[in-house]
Order: C-alpha cells, then structure tokens, then sequence
C-alpha cells in the first residue's frame, strides 16, 4: 500500500469491535522490522493479539486510521487519574510519511483536551527514533519516570503537561482528504 507522499488520505474514526483483528495486524506490521530489538516477551505484549485490543476497547478510547477501506494506523489512550497514558500507536509501513501518525496524535489531544486531561504520557522504546521525533515535534519530552523496561526491552516515557495540547504546525486543509466527521472522527 502506497499512499501519495506529503498528503493525509486517511480518515480517523473511533476502532469498534470488528476493527480489533486488523488493529492487532496493524501493530505487527508496524514493529516486525523492530523485532530483533525486542525480547520476546517485549514484542508479544508491544504486538498484542485481537483478544486483547478487544480488552484495550473497554479500557479507553481507541482509533483507527482507514485508508482505502484498509485500517493503516492506530492508537489508544487510557486515563490514570488527571493524566491520559497514550499507547498502542503504529502505522503500517506503507502508510508512513503521510502525517498519518500527526492526525492520530492530533485527535488523542483534543480527547485530552475536551476531558480536561492535564498531562499526556507514553513509554517508547530508544530504537523507534522517527516515533520519538514525532513525539518530540508535539512537544513531549523524556522524563526519568518508569518504567524502563518491557518484559527486558528498554523503555523509557515521554510526557506532556499543561492541559493545552495540540501544540504542533496543524495540518492544513490543502493536505486534507476527508470525510466530514462528527465528534471524535473525521480527518485532521
């Protein structure tokens, strides 16, 4: 799947139910190449099953990126007390570069925002350098706070305060193919 360069295709909608074996495919195909750098523990809980996106549905908020009727990206969110815990975020290779990853973490902030979060969080792993960039881009930053390990596999988390998010270059309308969305769905 290739999508046209520099331009947001995609649209973005809450995941339901039936979303969750694609969602579980989504996230092996997004971290397979990462997979040596992972234990094996580590790469099983980071690419979960659809048993368990079916549980991470209940647990909080979840959406889909959709692209030509294909999910090619997701991400969740989980609140822990005034702070909102982002996690599962993968793009399927063929999907990268189209600022897909910016749309997904755009609609995680305005949730945050509209709720009153007052800080966002997340753990990564040093060796996904362009999801830490995105990261660094919408204004996270590294924090000494754990965990620092995932079933072995080194981590470290990422943090956002201030409960005035969406503090990245928002993407412009000319770089926006969308369906009118009601909510928490649509494009950027």
């Amino acid at each position: 799947m290739s999508l046209e360069r520099n331009r947001v295709k995609a649209q973005i909608r809450l995941a339901v139910p039936e979303d969750a074996a694609p969602i579980a495919s989504v996230l092996h195909e997004a971290f397979k190449e990462y997979r040596s750098c992972y234990t094996p523990a580590g790469f099983a809980a980071t690419t979960p099953p659809s048993e368990e996106i079916l549980n991470r549905l209940k647990e909080g908020p979840l959406w889909v990126a959709v692209y030509d009727d294909a999910v090619v990206g997701t991400i969740s969110a989980v609140a822990k007390d005034k702070d909102l815990y982002i996690r599962g975020m993968g793009i399927v290779p063929g999907a990268r570069g189209q600022r897909i990853g910016e749309c997904l973490l755009q609609h995680v902030e305005r949730f945050a925002e509209e709720r009153g979060f007052q800080r966002l969080f997340l753990s990564t792993t040093p060796f996904l350098h362009p999801a830490i960039c995105l990261y660094e881009k919408f204004g996270f930053r590294r924090t000494s706070e754990g965990p620092h390990h995932l079933f072995g596999t080194p981590l470290f988390t990422m943090e956002k305060t201030g409960g005035v998010f969406e503090t990245a270059a928002p993407i412009t309308e000319s770089e926006v193919e969308s369906v009118n969305s009601i909510g928490s769905e649509g494009g950027c």
